[in-house]
């Protein structure tokens, strides 16, 4: 005892020590708390494949090929358009094969456009497809599901506006469940709806080859199909055709997005690429000619549902097939834009570009359920507002703009760093001769309608404010952040939102844990 202790009378006490763990508790903490929560790498080249596939043959082969027709003026422009449209998808997938490799992050778009140009440019891609792009896209797609499932309910009047908005309300809600609850789950949807909706297009191919073989082909013999009837489209009309084509062909990216969860990205993602964009084309193409060789452009043009139109002409009591085949395509494109679009939401909030809840996910299933939940929220309020020809216009110019931009990256970025390692490096010539066309079509577009694409514009660059007061002022005032804590931050007895790793102390709950990568 020294001086101190003798003087007092008080003997230091010992500091309390742990209870050592017994085996049960270390078993319990290790089933029940993962190291590391992480997104899973669950996505193998088949479902790689099924996600760019069941992304892109969504609603837009269905929808499109009217908007098509009526701005290409003949059928045979038309499908010179859609074979056109898919060599240009095809030249933007190989320059996102180089960028998904050289930067090997979830967020696609977004990711490269903030790694290269730097935090504003990324942002303002960011602001337009959560505010607009990806909501607007979804609500096009899940009122065609609508649509087409109540079609034969309706069969001779437009379905009612409340019953299409509320049965496609009702079918976002149950994938956004599905997302939430399991990837392997909403993989294994994205993969047999995938296989569906070829099996779909197959049957309408399968007949209109049918057609052909009996010598119904008169609108595809030449002659025929570039006659403009003294209605030559403008090379604005042509431009719009190639919007509206283009926006069938969107999705062609959106493995980008997911790039983090495929298993061996460097081989998986060309290869994934490579497969499903010639594919793609092929049966788009076969799928116009087969419209065009059973239907007249007067029918094509006056209905409002080209599919179920051409199963009602060409498959007498069996036509009910179309439109159920049709639903189930468009159900797996719901399901593979939430899964992608979910993850832009996550990669902005884990650039500190978006509220930080957004980059949490769910310790068990390991999905980010608030970013799926604010992507069906915004699904749902657009899906409210707007006509769908409109819709299309607005989303397709702003997804033209930032194709541009990004790939206008990838040629900056060899600049910058020319001696990084790029595992896929295409030639100079894919980007070029892609920029030259998106060059083309946007300022043809810019002149033909200045309304739809000044709109596109203005959202995006709505985004400027946005960006300099929420994310590039950072002395902000010590209220403004405690506001933004308790509207974006969950209780902590509720949801752990430090970036620290946690533990779970009750295994029985459903924690949420942030992600933070390395």
């Amino acid at each position: 005892m020294d001086g101190a202790e003798r003087k007092s009378g008080v003997r230091a006490r010992p500091e309390p020590q742990a209870p050592r763990s017994t085996m049960k508790d270390r078993k319990v903490k290790e089933d029940t708390v993962p190291e590391r929560v992480t997104l899973k790498k669950e996505i193998g080249l088949m479902s790689a494949c099924t996600i760019i596939i069941g992304n892109i043959i969504g609603s837009g082969i269905f929808i499109s090929p009217k908007g098509v027709l009526e701005h290409s003026g003949s059928v045979g422009l038309a499908l010179v358009v859609w074979v056109l449209g898919g060599g240009i998808a095809a030249l933007g997938s190989l320059c996102y094969a180089e960028l998904g490799v050289t930067i090997p992050k979830s967020g696609g778009d977004y990711s490269y456009v903030t790694e290269i140009f730097g935090g504003l440019v990324g942002f303002l891609l960011l602001w337009s497809a959560v505010l607009i792009m990806y909501p607007t896209t979804l609500a096009v797609i899940a009122l065609t599901f609508s649509n087409y499932v109540l079609q034969p309910v309706f069969p001779n009047c437009v379905p009612p506006y409340m019953a299409t908005r509320m049965l496609s309300a009702t079918c976002i809600l149950f994938l956004t469940w599905v997302n939430c609850f399991s990837v392997r789950l909403a993989t294994r949807i994205q993969d047999i709806f995938t296989v569906g909706k070829l099996m779909a297009l197959g049957l309408i191919i399968a007949v209109g080859m049918v057609q052909i073989y009996k010598g119904n082909y008169e609108g595809l013999t030449p002659q025929i199909a570039f006659d403009f009837s003294g209605n030559s489209p403008s090379v604005g009309q042509i431009a719009l055709a190639f919007l509206q084509a283009s926006f069938a062909f969107s999705g062609w990216n959106f493995l980008n997005y997911v790039t983090e969860e495929v298993v061996d990205p460097r081989r998986n993602l060309p290869r994934a690429i490579y497969i499903s964009i010639p594919l793609v084309t092929f049966v788009y193409t076969l799928t116009n000619i087969a419209y065009f060789s059973s239907m007249s452009p007067e029918e094509l043009l006056s209905s409002n549902a080209v599919a179920v139109t051409f199963g009602e002409k060409l498959l007498g009591m069996f036509s009910t097939i179309m439109p159920i085949s049709v639903a189930l395509s468009t159900f797996g494109g719901i399901n593979g834009y939430l899964f992608t679009s979910s993850r832009l939401c996550f990669s902005g909030a884990r650039e500190g570009h978006l509220p930080s809840l957004l980059a949490m996910i769910h310790f068990k299933s390991c999905t980010p359920i608030p970013a799926l939940l604010v992507c069906c929220t915004a699904t749902i309020v657009i899906m409210c507002i707007g006509e769908t020809h409109n819709l299309i216009n607005y989303v397709s110019f702003i997804n033209y703009l930032s194709y541009g931009v990004t790939i206008a990256g990838l040629l900056y970025y060899r600049w910058k760093k020319p001696n990084l390692y790029r595992p896929i490096k295409v030639s100079l010539l894919v980007p070029m001769s892609y920029l030259l066309f998106w060059a083309l079509l946007l300022g043809f577009s810019l002149h033909s309608e200045p309304v739809v694409c000044g709109v596109g514009l203005v959202i995006m660059l709505t985004g400027v404010p946005v960006y300099f007061l929420g994310v590039y002022w950072k002395d902000k005032p010590k209220c403004i952040y405690d506001f933004i804590g308790k509207t974006t931050t969950p209780r902590e007895s509720s949801f752990p939102t430090s970036r620290s790793h946690h533990i779970n102390r009750n295994p029985g709950s459903n924690y949420l844990l942030e992600k933070s990568l390395a």
